[in-house]
């Protein structure tokens, strides 16, 4: 990482639970999650010489989230994403919810108010994460 990049991502503070996703295509996941989330990216690791990328740093809704592509001769194999779901909690749970269908997000359960009150719903991106949206 460039020294102007890990001087960026240092100053950004990084608390809580940080999920890092091990993705099939880095870049264009996070190219996704700029259009579905209002991502902000806030720094990237450029691409290795087999067109991979080591670290991508978003912030979504005031959270981190962490990219890679597969490393497999470091151990991280390609493998489906599965038994997860990444949550948004936010005030405006349908606006969310239109821009995550409109950037191509696949609806698994739509958009309802719940039992509970909120309105909450789960869609599924194209790198198989499992994305859900809950808000008043």
């Amino acid at each position: 990482m460039s020294e102007t990049a890990v001087q960026q991502e240092a100053n950004n503070t990084i608390t809580g639970v940080v999920p890092y996703l091990s993705l099939d295509g880095a870049v264009a996941a996070a190219e996704l999650y700029k259009r579905a989330f209002g991502a902000e990216e806030l720094a990237r690791q450029p691409l290795d010489e087999k067109g991979r990328t080591m670290h991508i740093h978003l912030r979504i809704h005031g959270g981190s989230v962490m990219l890679c592509d597969f490393y497999p001769e470091y151990g991280h194999e390609k493998q489906a994403a599965a038994g997860y779901t990444l949550h948004l909690q936010v005030a405006d749970p349908d606006m969310w919810w239109r821009r995550a269908e409109e950037a191509g997000l696949t609806v698994v359960n739509p958009l309802q108010t719940m039992f509970w009150g909120d309105r909450y719903g789960q869609l599924r991106d194209a790198f198989g994460v499992m994305w859900s949206i809950g808000g008043t």
